[in-house]
């Protein structure tokens, strides 16, 4: 998986960030930091010097010998380098930063063991994919070379580079217990980061007034490019975007495909109102000019924090470089000429702690020792340092989303989010896993409030959850039951097993990070504190909406979801209801009456026995279609009775409006293909009519029928009705459900769908009255004589 603001893998000398911080230099500015040491530095004092880098071995030559440690490490780089785009990876750089992906680790993990002889979990590759710390943990690992020594003849100390800041582990330390998941290494690193926020400078106070211009990270993900439209819609601000790209054209252009690609305009206004700059939130000055980040700092109003790498597999050290070190550039921007606040978009990770008591915006954040995803860490590290940065004066907001989910009008969705994978897997399977709560909002909602917050001086500089209202697990599965997707609850670990047997049964390519998700045990611990946390409370964000008139939270339920859904079941991730599917429910429903040549006395029998069936709510959502099965009994048209090869009935088609101003509004449209006992096909066609007269009940049970051969006009016209007896019986008693619905659910199921055929039917027979009390109130008149000549 890539960064949310990554298209295009960034080229080698774009690491420059994160080698230059590991070489050292605790004590300089942050921008000193980020852009490294110069060649006649040492090391700093407590650092240790490693050996200059060796030449990369040819591939043909055998594997090196376990005593040859440098050579080992250049080895395992020219192999990863082959899965990289620029070809090649320094030993000490990150895999995933020079472009490599979750597949390609799988590759390379399998590439070690066959042309080296290294064996390395997957789960150490994501947890530090530098190839130099791959060497030292397959050695700690196995205690080959644990303790071998440098030959006298090696080049001297004084002309080795620095070594990273954080030593290898000792091969001696003790194993942190399994629910101690956080590596020293890692907890050390994360200490180093955060003392980099006492390097930026202090700052006074920003003026409180709406942003006029605002630098804008992640423009080209999926949060971030919602964040960007509701900017130019809710205020008047000019966005500067920064987007990781070769040039401002190239820039230009992928910021314009994001847009689109997330069913956003890129019009000319758009253009008009953004500003794209190439650059690089892991570079020093995000890889800007001196010039330009000058002119930045003395002329923007507010900087937005949105980019981050979103990867749940990959290790605190290959995130570290977007996740916190560019916040803190972005926070030194900010402290640079003239104060402005700094929007930092954090995420609800920094709980994911498992047994967290509570998620208030102002409760303490997850002990860092017990999160084991680098992701949570990167966030929590990331807010922890803003933090220390408001000690200097700098207006920092925190702004945390749960999950995201796809926008409620357009369905547009982020394929690579947890959530959305989550929710495909449920559809898809049937399955979901047992929870507490789901801590997720539309992303329409997100920005808008986001962009509240940003725009709203009196707002800076606190913490906010933009997590909408938590879904429970009966939430859950009454939503998907309401969509005809009824679901078993697993426990977690038997719905992970049945999910990943069924995604390597039959691989979804769409659902592939899901499943590297389910296999790693890290990216688990991150699952299971997410499933079993507590509701995330938002108490100042519920305030601020209210204050600001916006809509308020809302639950993220089976309405909200709807084009979501559609998206995802037309992308190969989920699947929607089908009428071969077992119906949600079914009822029978029965005709007589006669029917005729057209044109002449429908004096011959005709009757029909029907089942009508909902495949789920969102089929009468979208569609007020029913299903139909059964028989047609016309002697006219054969002996034997015809079969129902496929059936539809439309509730109150067209809204009900009359063609062609007429008395008649339908109410029930049929439409049946029908097969007979000989192979020879027909069709029926069906209406239902009401009109301002006070036969009510009989307009409800009567059909207009005509009948004829396929590809032919009608034959045969008449009409049948539901005999009165059988109405109750049949189409309300006689309702069934799928059997596999609770009882509860059963008699939600029933409820709602007669409350709402119900209501269908009551709008159907009021129009007619209400045109005709419109008819009978009309207040025109024509003029006379008199009149004229006023």
């Amino acid at each position: 998986m890539r960064e949310v603001n990554e298209n295009r893998p960034a080229p080698a000398d774009q690491r420059a960030t994160a080698e230059a911080i590991e070489r050292g230099g605790i004590g300089l500015s942050v921008t000193d930091l980020l852009a490294g040491l110069t060649p006649d530095a040492g090391p700093p004092q407590g650092v240790t010097a490693a050996a200059p880098e060796p030449a990369v071995a040819p591939r043909d030559e055998p594997a090196p010998t376990p005593r040859d440690e440098p050579a080992l490490v250049s080895a395992v780089a020219a192999l990863a380098g082959r899965y990289v785009p620029a070809g090649h990876l320094a030993p000490d750089a990150d895999f995933f930063d020079a472009g490599g992906t979750s597949v390609h680790a799988v590759e390379l993990v399998a590439a070690l063991e066959a042309d080296l002889g290294l064996t390395i979990d997957l789960d150490e590759v994501f947890a530090d994919a530098r190839p130099a710390s791959l060497v030292r943990r397959a050695i700690g690992a196995d205690g080959v070379m644990a303790a071998v020594e440098q030959p006298a003849a090696q080049a001297p100390t004084e002309a080795r580079t620095p070594a990273p800041v954080l030593p290898a582990p000792s091969p001696a330390a003790p194993a942190a217990p399994s629910d101690a998941v956080a590596r020293p290494e890692d907890l050390a690193q994360i200490l180093a980061d955060l003392s980099l926020a006492d390097r930026l400078p202090f700052v006074g106070s920003p003026e409180p007034a709406p942003p006029r211009r605002v630098l804008l990270t992640g423009a080209t993900g999926f949060l971030g490019s919602h964040i960007l439209l509701d900017l130019l819609r809710h205020s008047d601000a000019h966005v500067y975007c920064l987007v990781r790209a070769a040039d401002e054209e190239a820039a230009v252009a992928r910021l314009g495909e994001a847009l689109k690609k997330y069913a956003l305009p890129w019009s000319s206004e758009v253009r008009r109102r953004v500003t794209v700059l190439p650059g690089d939130i892991r570079e020093p000055r995000l890889g800007l000019s001196g010039e330009l980040w000058d002119r930045l700092a003395g002329q923007l109003d507010s900087v937005v924090s949105v980019a981050a790498a979103v990867d749940f597999l990959r290790g605190y050290p290959s995130l570290r470089a977007s996740n916190v070190l560019g916040a803190l550039t972005l926070a030194e921007l900010a402290a640079t000429g003239r104060p402005k606040p700094l929007h930092h978009i954090s995420s609800v990770a920094v709980f994911n702690e498992v047994g967290i008591p509570s998620m208030g915006e102002d409760d303490p954040l997850a002990h860092i020792d017990r999160l084991v995803a680098g992701y949570d860490q990167s966030k929590w590290a990331a807010e922890v340092a803003l933090r220390r940065a408001r000690d200097h004066g700098l207006v920092v907001t925190a702004l945390r989303p749960g999950g995201i989910g796809g926008h409620t009008r357009t369905g547009a969705y982020n394929a690579q989010d947890l959530s959305s994978g989550l929710l495909s897997a449920f559809a898809r399977y049937r399955t979901v896993p047992a929870f507490r709560h789901l801590n997720a909002a539309p992303v329409d909602w997100v920005s808008r409030v986001a962009v509240a917050v940003i725009c709203e001086p009196d707002a800076w500089g606190f913490d906010y959850h933009l997590t909408g209202v938590p879904n429970t697990l009966d939430d859950v599965v009454r939503d998907m039951a309401f969509g005809g997707m009824h679901v078993r609850v697993h426990d977690w670990e038997e719905w992970r097993a049945d999910t990943l047997a069924r995604l390597e049964a039959e691989p979804v390519p769409e659902l592939g990070f899901l499943t590297r998700v389910l296999r790693s045990p890290t990216a688990l611990k991150l699952c299971e504190a997410t499933l079993t946390g507590p509701a995330a409370r938002a108490d100042r964000t519920d305030a601020l909406v209210e204050a600001l008139g916006l809509p308020p939270a809302a639950r993220y339920d089976a309405r909200a979801q709807l084009k979501t859904f559609e998206r995802l079941a037309g992308d190969g991730l989920a699947r929607l209801p089908h009428k071969d599917d077992q119906p949600y429910l079914w009822f029978s429903e029965t005709t007589e009456g006669g029917v005729g040549p057209v044109g002449s006395a429908p004096d011959g029998p005709c009757s029909m026995a029907l089942t009508l069936s909902v495949a789920s709510m969102h089929q009468l959502v979208t569609e007020r279609r029913v299903d139909v099965r059964g028989e047609v009994t016309c002697p006219a048209v054969h002996p034997a009775p015809l079969t129902v090869a496929r059936g539809d009935v439309w509730v109150r088609p067209e809204e009900g409006i009359p063609h062609h101003h007429g008395l008649r509004h339908p109410l029930l449209r049929y439409r049946l293909a029908l097969t007979d006992a000989d192979g020879g096909r027909w069709w029926l066609e069906g209406h239902k009519y009401a009109r301002a007269r006070r036969d009510l009940w009989r307009q409800t049970r009567t059909l207009t029928v005509e009948l004829g051969r396929e590809g032919a006009p009608a034959t045969l016209a008449g009409e049948v009705v539901v005999p009165a007896g059988t109405y109750v019986r049949d189409q309300i008693d006689g309702i069934r459900m799928d059997p596999r619905l609770t009882g509860r659910e059963k008699r939600a199921a029933k409820l709602t769908w007669l409350a709402w055929f119900g209501l269908e039917m009551g709008r159907g027979l009021a129009g007619p009255f209400a045109r005709a009390a419109a008819d009978l109130l009309d207040l025109r008149r024509t003029p006379n004589l008199t009149e004229n000549h006023r």
